[in-house]
């Protein structure tokens, strides 16, 4: 039989380990299902997500469509009706974002199809809508692979739209 001071010393014992465990649980737990692990966990969810479903910027996308046509920047800005310090900016700054107009008329100038204008439009956080007006004949002028500059800005002239060239 335990004499009392042994019995009270194995009943301490117990009631530490069992409580230090259960503290240790609930300690994991807690941390588990805190709120600062659970941003943590958004944050790299998040992360992950940007990571997996990132679209080339728009210099990649601009640049490659260059390379694959085969010909020199100024050639591409003249025929746009940018300057070169434009373009420059367009080069050398990854986070300057163009205008539309600007976008369009690189495309055009590129002589890309709907297809390409639409990837180097998103590329810049832009696209063509199927009800704005100016859209429209851009996109008329896409599909009937007419690229002159004249034509298109003539057609968005006689519509009082905004013409394209020489715009920033």
């Amino acid at each position: 039989m335990l004499d009392r001071e042994l019995w009270l010393e194995l009943q301490d014992y117990i009631w530490q380990h069992q409580n230090q465990e259960m503290l240790e649980s609930r300690d994991f737990i807690c941390y588990n299902e805190s709120p600062i692990l659970e941003e943590k966990r958004e944050v790299f969810e998040l992360e992950e997500f940007i990571e997996a479903n990132r679209k080339p910027a728009l210099q990649q996308v601009l640049f490659a469509y260059i390379d694959r046509r085969g010909v020199k920047d100024s050639t591409i800005y003249k025929k746009a009706g940018m300057d070169r310090k434009h373009f420059s900016k367009i080069r050398s700054n990854a986070d300057y974002r163009p205008k539309k107009t600007t976008m369009v008329s690189l495309a055009f100038a590129l002589e890309l199809d709907k297809e390409e204008t639409e990837e180097l439009l998103g590329s810049a956080g832009y696209s063509l809508s199927g009800s704005d007006t100016y859209d429209l004949v851009i996109q008329f002028f896409l599909e009937k692979k007419i690229h002159d500059l004249d034509k298109v800005n003539e057609a968005l002239d006689n519509l009082k739209l905004k013409t394209l060239g020489g715009v920033q």
